[in-house]
């Protein structure tokens, strides 16, 4: 197989998501100041500190155990966490540095849970450093066996996804410019007029369902005045996934329900988007749609047509999909930056496009 040459996830940072997702209050990355820069500020504004060791040029030499100390006591200091994580990067592994041995140093005391998440950005996958991520939280005890096992199998299954349908199928692809919502809509609202039968599936991936899940809503909305059938379904089991997903879930179900938008099917957690295409297919075959609308990871949908609407986040993935003239995939490019830290669901530019067209009908 060619090598993939455009930019791929980080390991250390899809440790850093994993650790956020079991509500670990500090992430000290052990690695220079600008190691994962662009993925630390986002991730505070989810609520979980990021600090760093700010590795420099003699800390590589000698070794850099006494700035992981120092950055430990400070952070203990500044923010009383009840769990740290530190987690490690390419410099710290190359020289050696022995991460558990700093943090018995530091001495915080019992009231602070610190551990170690040995982890590089050379790793094969960027699952493995969710992985190793997670076995960490077992060996802290903030993760069960049993959770972590179960992990294991959805992370390698996303892996394998991701390799055979996904942007690590292509050796190169260009971030693509989104068409226009409008086409798509009118897609839409002319099937519900006409008295057809719409399937909304929504295959997400984490916080990104507080944004995919507005599609539910102006599709309801758009039934309600013109007509038509609709069937919703999603992955957002509240009882599934580490205790942050769940909330999602929760959230996002309570704000549908209280809007009396109903959910017809749930097929999974939102971590289960790479295993449960198949049971999603079946929800949707018995329903005889005349017009497919699928949402998140697309690709997770094991049945996708040339006439689905597609609609995902991601400006490579919306390229990987109009390079197999899927004409009806459009991107929210801007999602992901949208929902970091949100409580709740975040207007999505398709779905604003669609209660537009309703209410100039």
């Amino acid at each position: 197989m060619s090598p993939i040459i455009h930019p791929r996830p980080n390991p250390i940072v899809a440790a850093m998501y994993t650790l956020r997702d079991m509500d670990v209050d500090v992430i000290v990355t052990h690695g220079p100041a600008g190691c994962c820069f662009m993925a630390s500020r986002p991730l505070e504004n989810a609520g979980v500190r990021i600090v760093t060791s700010a590795l420099k040029d003699n800390d590589l030499i000698f070794g850099g155990g006494d700035s992981l100390v120092r950055t430990l006591k400070e952070a203990y200091k500044n923010f009383h966490p009840r769990t740290m994580a530190v987690v490690g990067t390419c410099a710290s592994t190359i020289i050696g540095d022995d991460i558990a041995a700093a943090i018995k140093r530091a001495e915080l005391g019992p009231d602070c849970n610190c551990f170690a998440v040995d982890c590089s950005g050379c790793m094969a996958d960027n699952t493995q450093g969710a992985i190793r991520a997670i076995k960490a939280g077992v060996k802290a005890g903030l993760v069960s066996q049993e959770e972590c096992d179960r992990q294991v199998v959805l992370l390698k299954a996303a892996t394998d996804l991701e390799k055979k349908r996904g942007m690590a199928a292509k050796t190169y692809l260009c971030p693509a410019v989104s068409p226009t919502k409008m086409h798509v809509c009118k897609v839409i609202t002319n099937a519900l007029k006409e008295g057809k039968k719409v399937a909304v599936v929504m295959l997400a991936k984490k916080e990104l369902a507080y944004r995919f899940a507005d599609m539910f809503v102006a599709v309801d909305e758009a039934r309600r005045k013109l007509g038509g059938q609709t069937l919703f379904v999603a992955n957002m089991d509240e009882s599934l996934g580490l205790s942050r997903i769940r909330r999602y879930c929760s959230n996002i179900n309570a704000e549908l329900d209280a809007d009396g938008v109903k959910i017809d099917c749930t097929v999974g957690g939102l971590d289960e988007y790479a295993v449960i295409g198949d049971k999603a297919k079946g929800a949707v075959d018995a329903f005889q749609p005349d017009l497919r609308i699928i949402l998140g990871i697309c690709h997770a949908y094991p049945d996708m047509q040339k006439d689905d609407i597609l609609i995902t986040d991601q400006p490579r993935q919306l390229a990987n999909y109009l390079d197999q003239n899927f004409l009806c995939a459009v991107g929210e490019v801007s999602s992901h930056n949208m929902v970091m830290g949100a409580t709740g669901i975040v207007h999505l530019e398709t779905a604003d496009t669609l209660r537009e067209i309703v209410r100039e009908m």
